[in-house]
């Protein structure tokens, strides 16, 4: 059953996407969200670890970061989202280092998560 399902929204989509005038692949976004509450149970479930060196840490946080936004609610995937940036912009720094400033905007993030998961 989850085949054929898989199968449908495929074919659904190629039939969309025809009608629009482009064969554009359809964005990630536009795959389904999990809710607010199961968004959270991710998070709170969520054990990836980077490696390596400052900078190559930095990166592999903010791509995970992004991946994690699009999957979770847009309530909680817009600051992640937001995250994901600052981390991009640690890891294109000299040092990879974070800054206070961008410390104290990952912190302001993440308490705006806090307001949905309590």
């Amino acid at each position: 059953m989850k085949k054929l399902l898989t199968a449908v929204v495929l074919v659904a989509g190629t039939m969309l996407t025809g009608c629009a005038g482009t064969t554009a692949p359809a964005s990630p976004s536009a795959a389904p969200k999990l809710s607010v509450e199961d968004s959270c149970k991710f998070l709170n479930t969520d054990t990836f670890v980077p490696s390596g060196s400052a900078k190559e840490q930095a990166a592999q946080i903010g791509q995970h970061y992004q991946e994690v936004a699009d999957k979770v609610a847009p309530e909680v995937g817009a600051p992640i989202q937001q995250m994901a940036e600052i981390m991009k912009q640690v890891s294109e720094s000299p040092t990879g280092t974070k800054t206070d400033q961008q410390t104290a905007q990952l912190t302001e993030q993440i308490n705006k998560i806090g307001q949905y998961c309590k």
